[in-house]
């Protein structure tokens, strides 16, 4: 496989992706975009650290797979040697070393070495650099994620990375001096980083596959390789010494035997994402007179994502320690020694290419154009809760202008956003519910226009005929004749019948509406007057009209306040007061029609608009009285709402009927 910075290392499984910006908030490198909801990894700015691999919970984060081409390379011609990370003693834990070797062998691989010995190789190769008194100070470079990390994004700090190749690279180069250069290699370890290494142009293929630990497995599982099945053996010279801690945090150090004095500050060492990070900054600003940053990007090469392990970090260290100590007991020193003296002249030397991915900052005003976007309009705004993955609202902002982020990821911004949504769907509802109603009702209304039309002519005139004769024979046998009683009755619920007849039609024509400009307080004395009011109920009225002109149909509004008059007189048998209030209402008007009366229980309040209901006593009265009025009402794009009591025990009992409607109306001509 081959590979250039433009091919990204690691990818995202979009269908597995839920957004959590856990990723994001993990990448040293801000490497991660989000853009239409999804977590895009950007190949140029990806330093291959995997820690967006590691804490991807939903594993939608995916490394790019060698192992189709390892084994291809395994299948060729050529010779080909596996070169195994010493933090193997920490991932392959069910098995010992000799085992583990034996594994790898029955895959098809000629050699196995240790990258162990090429740290030797390094850490010896450092020394000697520090040594010198040219006055350079010096990054080391054994960690590809960090070195990738100063390409990118100090570039100015290029000259100060120590040019010495990776112990990957040095054992591939010690092992092509001892079988040749036809020799191909294939690196075994923990890391992702180091197939961006590894493949990148600057190692001129050096390296021909790298495979994770992960990957390894994998590859033992499709081949079937078992411990039960191979043969133990040792690793093919040349064997390692201390350069087996490197992947230990302060592991460079202890193989080359240089102490990290406080007081000299000569040597500095870190370890993990905010630390190297910090480190360099720091070095950067020449705040650290430290000659050499050993600085690792995980917490040693142990941590590294392309392991399987679950154990803890100092687990870990202990199973690479005891492998060291056994190694240190069982292998020969002066054979070290001597492959030690043989690679002296070896050239670990290699340089590095800048490749700055740094994007300009942008200036106050657009950083708080952005912010204001997100509702952060002043200081005490920003939360800085970290949730869109990074550590500062103005982080955020700044990444939002780089392309990197948008402004959704803000948890609070969202929340807002979504109760403001909720607050818009809930009147949304609202609205559609009373439409919904309206609708109900006027198809109720428009069927029983329609049945009461044709009723009202059909039934009109037999009962014109029939009260006729009634009247005509109590005429004829007088007051004191025993029928008499009889026919009134007939005559009385005849006219009864007329009256619902003329209801009937009333209800039947209120198809249209006249609009004029009328005064709504005069109108409303108007029709108090032509009402019969008890003289156990007290009538009050409060208008507080800034302009007390609305445009209505008179006719039709007399009888919309007079049906709610009578029916609030009505609930007031023992007396009490009807109140009339008047208000403006923004573009509309308000009149509130109250009553001290009996109430309408709750369960009915749904119901009193429809046709023919009624809670009046039987023959009292016909139901149509609210039914008109709904349909006036709405036909003036008007509305009607009733709040009642009829339970002493939850307060005074009544009756609130508000009416609103439209102060301006269309006048080009009747609205249907």
């Amino acid at each position: 496989m081959r590979s250039n910075y433009k091919q990204a290392i690691v990818t995202t499984i979009q269908d597995r992706c839920r957004v959590c910006y856990t990723c994001v908030r993990e990448c040293p490198a801000k490497a991660i975009r989000i853009a239409n909801g999804q977590a895009e990894v950007i190949a140029e700015r990806c330093i291959g650290c995997g820690n967006c691999v590691r804490v991807c919970s939903q594993n939608a984060k995916q490394v790019v797979s060698s192992t189709n081409d390892v084994m291809n390379l395994i299948k060729s011609d050529a010779k080909v040697a596996a070169c195994v990370a010493p933090s193997f003693a920490a991932e392959f834990t069910e098995m010992n070393a000799e085992q583990f070797v034996g594994m790898i062998r029955q895959l098809g691989f000629d050699y196995v070495a240790e990258v162990a010995f090429g740290a030797d190789l390094v850490a010896r190769k450092t020394r000697e650099l520090l040594a010198e008194t040219n006055g350079i100070r010096y990054i080391a470079t054994s960690c590809p994620a960090v070195f990738g990390f100063v390409k990118r994004y100090h570039p100015e700090l290029i000259d100060n990375l120590a040019p010495v190749v990776s112990p990957m690279i040095a054992i591939a180069r010690a092992l092509r001096e001892l079988h040749g250069e036809k020799l191909k290699i294939v690196f075994i370890g923990p890391c992702i980083a180091k197939k961006g290494e590894a493949y990148s142009d600057e190692m001129n293929g050096e390296i021909d596959e790298v495979l994770t630990f992960e990957e390894l497995r994998q590859l033992f599982q499709q081949q079937k390789v078992t411990t039960e099945a191979v043969e133990p053996l040792d690793f093919d010279p040349p064997h390692s010494s201390r350069g087996a801690l490197f992947p230990v945090g302060r592991g460079l150090l202890e193989a080359a035997n240089i102490q990290e004095d406080l007081v000299t500050n000569e040597v500095v060492s870190a370890s993990g994402k905010s630390n190297f990070i910090g480190a360099i900054i720091e070095f950067s600003l020449g705040e650290e007179n430290a000659k050499l940053l050993d600085v690792l990007c995980c917490d040693g090469c142990i941590m590294g994502a392309g392991m399987t392990t679950r154990e803890s970090l100092f687990r870990r260290r202990a199973r690479v320690s005891a492998y060291v100590r056994h190694s240190l007991k069982t292998r020969s020193q002066r054979e070290w020694a001597e492959n030690m003296k043989r690679f002296k002249d070896l050239d670990l030397s290699r340089s590095f290419t800048p490749y700055d991915q740094r994007i300009s900052s942008p200036d106050e005003e657009k950083i708080k154009d952005i912010l204001a976007k997100m509702g952060k309009l002043k200081l005490e705004d920003e939360l800085n809760c970290g949730a869109c993955g990074y550590e500062t609202c103005r982080e955020h902002a700044v990444a939002i202008y780089k392309g990197l982020a948008e402004s959704e990821m803000c948890l609070p911004y969202t929340i807002e956003q979504l109760h403001k949504t909720i607050k818009e769907l809930g009147i949304s509802n609202e609205q559609l519910a009373s439409t919904r109603e309206a609708l109900i009702q006027s198809e109720k209304m428009a069927s029983m226009g329609q049945l009461a039309a044709g009723i009202a002519h059909e039934i009109n005139n037999p009962l014109g005929v029939v009260l006729m004769y009634s009247h005509l024979l109590m005429n004829e046998h007088g007051e004191q004749d025993e029928d008499t009683e009889d026919l009134r009755m007939i005559a009385e619920h005849a006219d009864r019948a007329k009256k619902i007849v003329a209801g009937l039609l009333n209800f039947a024509r209120q198809n249209k509406v006249n609009l004029k400009s009328v005064n709504i307080p005069a109108l409303i004395n108007d029709c108090i007057k032509s009402v019969h009011v008890p003289e156990n109920v007290d009538v009050k009225t409060d208008f507080q009209f800034d302009n007390p002109v609305a445009d209505v149909d008179s006719d039709q509004m007399i009888q919309v306040f007079t049906n709610l008059y009578n029916n609030s007189i009505t609930a007031m048998p023992e007396g009490g007061e009807l109140i009339i209030e008047g208000r403006d209402d923004g573009d509309k008007i308000l009149i509130t029609v109250k009553d001290t009366g009996t109430g309408i229980p709750k369960e009915l309040i749904s119901k009193i608009f429809e046709p023919f209901f009624t809670t009046k006593k039987l023959g009292k009265g016909t139901g149509l009285g609210l039914a008109i009025t709904y349909g006036i009402l709405k036909m003036h794009r008007g509305d009607i709402h009733v709040e009642s009591n009829n339970d002493k025990n939850e307060g005074p009992t009544g009756t609130s009927i508000k009416v609103t409607l439209p102060r301006t109306g269309l006048r080009t001509g009747n609205q249907t």
